[in-house]
């Protein structure tokens, strides 16, 4: 697994270098919150965590090509996007939803050669990657009988 994290690291360094440590963390941070005890709750888990992702890099890109950086906008977007992953029923994942969309603005603010469309397909498909990571780690991972 760290020579795929490392390789990954690389594709993104040669897209954006400067964020692409930023990348490979949001690759393990999905990873971990997609292990699950069981197969089903970790697919689920996998499931709801990018959904949640694409629903923040989505308003994350959008409200760059409308706006420029302010912290009005980007309250109003983390706000706009809890609100969005309530209603299509991610709550538990709504909050990384909003860390997206955070994520997004301050690095195509702080990087404005990194156009938003792309910082958001990054950070996607780092979810996508880490969500995959982790449930193949489930899937691998030896189980134990319950008790019963």
């Amino acid at each position: 697994m760290p020579r795929l994290l490392r390789g990954w690291g690389l594709f993104h360094w040669i897209i954006h270098g400067r964020s692409s440590s930023i990348g490979v963390l949001w690759s393990v941070v999905t990873g971990m919150v997609v292990l699950q005890a069981t197969t089903h709750d970790a697919w689920q888990s996998a499931l709801l965590r990018v959904l949640g992702t694409l629903i923040g890099a989505t308003i994350g890109d959008l409200y760059l090509q409308f706006f420029p950086f302010s912290v009005i906008g980007m309250a109003a977007s983390v706000g706009l996007t809890v609100l969005l992953s309530q209603a299509l029923n991610v709550p538990d994942h709504g909050r990384l939803a909003a860390i997206t969309v955070a994520l997004i603005i301050v690095i195509s603010t702080g990087a404005p050669e990194l156009s938003p469309f792309i910082n958001a397909a990054l950070r996607f498909s780092e979810a996508v990657i880490g969500a995959g990571i982790g449930v193949l780690a489930v899937l691998l991972w030896p189980k134990t009988k319950e008790a019963g």
